[in-house]
Formats: C-alpha cells, structure tokens, sequence
C-alpha cells in the first residue's frame, strides 16, 4: 500500500543571479573601444504547480529541500548571461501553503495553479550598462543578487464535495466502496481507514466526489485519535453526513449521543481556511439495518433525530444495499443546491498601487544595539549594497553616488547623523562619511579606483621596493655611527620627557 502524505515542509531556495561583467573591447587599430560586458542572468524561481495526476505529498517528504539553478555570469563582447529555468514542484490539488510561523500564504485550487515559493534574484548589470556621460568606462559591474530562500508548509485539503463523519468502524469506508469504484481497506477493527478516500459518484446528471476520513472520537479537536491530523480534509467539503453505526455494543453509546458528540467537535475545530463548519448542510445515515437489533432501534430512533437535529434522516445498509439510492441523490441534490448557489467566476482584477508622492523609498532609525548608529531599510538601499562589489573602491563611489541621489545622506544630516558614526545597510555596516551632493560629475581615475576613498597613508609598491633596498643597502662606518648617534638622541628626549 504506497504511504500517503498530506504535510510536509519544504525548504525552497531559488537561484542567485549571476554576476554583470566589467570588460573593455580591444582591437587593433581601434583605440577607445569602450566598456563592453554583459549583464549576468535571472537565478530560476521554485513555483509550485497544481498537477491533477498528483495526489499526495510523498515526494517532498523525502526530497524536503528543493535548490534552483543560478543564472549564468554576463561576459565581453555585450554577451548577456542565460536565465535559469523556473524549478517547477508538482502539487495536488488543494494543497495549502503556509509560511513558517504559520501565515497561510496561498490556497492552490484549480489545475495549473502557480505560486511562487522562492523568488530568483537579479542578475547583476555589466559595466556596458552602467556607462553614463560621467563614468565612460566603469572598471567595475553589479553583483548578482541572491535567491530567496523559505521554509514552507504544505497541506493537502482534499477535494470533495461530501464528508464522510463518524465514530471509527461505523461503516464509511463501507460506504465509500458501495457508492463508488474506491477501494478503502476494511476491516472489523477501530481506526481501519488510516488515510483520507475519495470516491467518485454519479446520481443521475450529478457526479461528486465523496471523502472518507478516519474515525472521530470525543477530543479529536484536541489531538485524540487520529481526527486531529484528518479533520483538515473535510474544511472542504460542501455537505457533511453523519454516518451512525447503529449496531454498536459499546456502553453508553447511541446515534443522538454520537452526534451530539462529533458535533462538538467539529465546532470547536476551527478551519484554517475561514469559514465555519456549523453553516454547512448536514444529513444523518443510520447504518447496519440489516442487523435486526439496528433495525429496531432505527425505527426507535429515526424521527427523535430528526426532531432534535432537523437534517434529512436517511437509514441504510452497506451490506444489503437498502437505502442507498435515496442516500446518494439527497447528496447530490445538496451538492447541486451548494454549486448553485456559488456566484459565477471572475477574471482576476490588475490592481494598480501607485506609490504614494511622499513614499522616499527608505526608512532611517536609530541603532538599538550601536550607540550613534544609524539603520537604513528600504528595498533599493538593501538590493543595492547585495549588488555591489566591496573589494572594487569605484563600485563603492558608485554606491555612494546612488545613495545621495536617493536622498539617503540628506535624511542622515536631517535625523542628526554626524561624520563618522556607524550607518547599517542591509547585512554591511559602515562608517559615514558625507560625499559629494549628487549630480556632481565623477573625478577622473584609474579603472577600479576612486579619489574619494583613496588613503594617504596606504604604502605603495614603489614605497615598499624603495624601503626594502635601503634596508639591504651597506653601510659605512660613518652612515652607522651617525644613525647610533640619532638613535641615543631621540632616547634622550624621550626619557626627558617623561
């Protein structure tokens, strides 16, 4: 019997975007060419499918963790990197999405429905593309972004239009195998059904489906028996039937207390998907009239449920087939009635959102854990310091520039920022120096170099060969009596002046 699965987590991390190239085209008798590469590609996305053949879980159970391909780097010659291709999960119909802490985040219903579980990053811009009338020749390109990454919970919800509701081996998967082509195991034992049937039945011109759920037992809402793992399955369902076993030895039991029962319990379940289980359509199948103690208490029994509940009151038999008929076109004629009563389908609504004219794109507040420090949030900051490449100081006063010109440094003088004092970005932290105001065309320098950062104290190569000859330069007898000579006087001082 293959192994049904109906929960499962997935850990899903999409594709990083590859990195832009910093190229210059080179030919000969062609001076000048210019920046020329390319910009990295598209990291692919994890989107789960709803796929009609799927019909359980299983295969993430397994394979939890689902890791998209990265996008291909840019390279010379304007050559952009190739996108990678979207990695596509197969999921059942009905299957619910939800994040980590819980948040349902999408409802899959319908073949061919797609969510986006992790979003690919952005490939990274090549210096071709990031060349203006004040950097001709960017030495430097934009990092790839990375890929998103989400630990998510599916849930299968079945998908039928009558729930089966019952105390165990009151006859439902009997039921479901008479009414249908399913083949439930069944047994004479508590807790048979392990997994949630679905069968398909015809009434007539109505054809629906029917679930069969495990047994339900007082404090099934509470984790008891298996109902707390399997009563998702009929949030559903647009018609519940109670189906009662009415030849049952146990002590204290009968078809008014085990309604009574199993109604309490399905109203102190509370859907996950809204709605609420009491407004549903009920009806109540006496089972096991062909047992004759069942029969008489049916005929005992049938109009005080009737009464005391007021839902259509159906006796049958699985065995020897009576009432069945009468059973299954009173449910499709509940399920035709739901159906009708549905309003027709609307195409999806383009909801535009403007943002707002006072919207600056980025938020400023103080440093909790820094003392003056300062936190920068917003989308672009945050996607723009991912994009840039530290070790390049001409990416870095090209981060600067794009940061004045959004506005970020004058809201810093504005909160009462001052030179010097830690400013975070997304995951770096730095220190804030003011630059200057954007629109200032960019100082001339070498590739991958930028006056602004630039360090007077830095050692260069030459400085270092330099020093390094002195040091195994030879000395005469007077260089060195002269330099022991400096060496007893700075001692001198310094001891004088302690």
């Amino acid at each position: 019997m293959p192994r049904f699965v109906d929960r499962v987590v997935v850990h899903a991390t999409a594709g990083s975007g590859g990195n832009g190239c910093a190229s210059i085209h080179r030919e000969k008798f062609k001076p000048l060419g210019g920046p020329d590469g390319g910009n990295g590609g598209r990291g692919g996305s994890v989107v789960l499918v709803v796929d009609p053949g799927v019909h359980t879980l299983l295969d993430f159970h397994y394979r939890p963790h689902a890791v998209a391909k990265n996008g291909a780097p840019g390279q010379g010659r304007f050559q952009n990197g190739a996108n990678a291709e979207d990695l596509e999960l197969r999921v059942p119909d009905g299957t619910v999405v939800f994040s980590a802490d819980g948040d349902l985040l999408a409802d899959l219903v319908g073949a061919g429905t797609r969510f986006v579980a992790a979003q690919g990053g952005r490939g990274g811009l090549g210096n071709a593309a990031l060349a203006s009338s004040a950097r001709k020749a960017p030495g430097f390109a934009l990092l790839g972004e990375p890929g998103e990454r989400r630990d998510l919970v599916l849930e299968l919800r079945s998908m039928a239009d009558v729930g089966l509701v019952g105390y165990p081996s009151a006859g439902k998967s009997s039921l479901v195998a008479a009414l249908s082509a399913a083949r439930p195991k069944i047994a004479d034992y508590p807790f048979t059904t392990l997994v949630p049937q679905l069968g398909v039945v015809t009434a007539g011109e109505e054809t629906f489906t029917v679930a069969d759920v495990p047994g339900l037992i007082p404090g099934a809402a509470e984790g008891r028996g298996l109902g707390l793992d399997f009563l998702r399955h009929i949030e559903r369902c647009s018609v519940l039937v109670h189906v009662v076993d009415c030849a049952t030895y146990e002590p204290g039991r009968d078809p008014i207390s085990d309604i009574e029962a199993l109604e309490a319990e399905l109203a102190h379940y509370t859907p996950a998907l809204g709605g609420d289980l009491a407004d549903r359509p009920r009806l109540v199948a006496l089972n096991k009239i062909d047992v004759p103690d069942a029969q008489e208490l049916v005929e005992i029994v049938a109009d005080d449920v009737a009464e005391r509940f007021g839902w259509p009151v159906f006796p049958i038999s699985t065995a020897s087939r009576a009432g069945l008929r009468e059973l299954t076109f009173a449910m499709a004629a509940e399920v035709k009635a739901f159906r009708d009563a549905q309003p027709p389908p609307e195409p999806t609504r383009v909801v535009l959102r403007p943002t707002p004219v006072d919207d600056t794109g980025f938020t400023i507040e103080p440093d909790p854990e820094e003392a003056d420090g300062w936190i920068v949030r917003g989308a672009r900051p945050e996607r723009w310091v991912r994009q840039t490449n530290f070790d390049n100081d001409e990416a870095v006063g090209y981060l600067a520039d794009r940061l004045a010109r959004l506005g970020v440094e004058d809201a810093l003088a504005e909160a009462g920022a001052k030179p010097g004092c830690p400013v975070t970005i997304g995951d770096m932290t730095f220190d804030w120096e003011p630059t200057t105001p954007a629109g200032i065309a960019v100082m001339m320098a070498g590739r991958g170099t930028d006056p602004r950062l630039e360090r007077s104290t830095r050692v260069s190569a030459v400085q270092r060969k330099m020093a390094r000859a002195e040091r195994r330069r030879h000395r005469s007898d007077a260089e060195l009596a002269l330099e022991a000579e400096r060496e007893a006087a700075e001692r001198a001082a310094a001891e004088e002046w302690e």
